[in-house]
């Protein structure tokens, strides 16, 4: 599922390259359709490595953010041994919320493999929902995007 990105605000990508391993395949050598979550979790991972917006930077101002949606559309197979890169895109919203935009692409031909998306929340230490968005995410999107909204 394709959001539009707003073309006045930098584009924040991370793209992270994977092997299928053998315990992500099925009885038949496909990419179980599990594993593509981890994939979409190893996508999240890279994009805050990248960005300083890993779940660890998050945690030292204080907060969770906790997977509330994910759509995820399968394309077409990956099979034991393929190599596949996940571009991971940062789509800003004016809520408290963080939403990544995925793609998996065969890394041999550019095949689109699947595309998704997942919207995270911000929790407080207690585990209570914060509806603005936290100080230190405001603080990060002024210095990461152009003109963030």
């Amino acid at each position: 599922m394709k959001k539009k990105i707003n073309k006045n605000i930098t584009e924040l990508f991370a793209k992270k390259e994977i092997e299928v391993r053998f315990s992500e395949v099925d009885s038949m050598a496909i990419v179980w359709h599990g594993s593509y979550v981890k994939y979409f979790e190893d996508g999240r991972e890279a994009f805050g490595k990248k960005y300083g917006l890993g779940y660890m930077d998050v945690y030292a101002n204080n907060y969770m953010t906790p997977l509330v949606k994910m759509n995820l559309d399968y394309k077409n197979a990956l099979t034991y041994g393929d190599s596949a890169i996940i571009k991971t895109t940062f789509i800003d919203s004016p809520a408290a919320k963080i939403i990544f935009q995925y793609e998996i692409r065969r890394k041999s031909d550019n095949l689109l493999i699947a595309e998704g998306d997942t919207t995270q929340v911000f929790m407080n230490l207690d585990k209570e929902l914060e509806l603005s968005s936290p100080q230190f995410f405001i603080d990060w999107k002024n210095k990461n995007l152009k003109n963030p909204l």
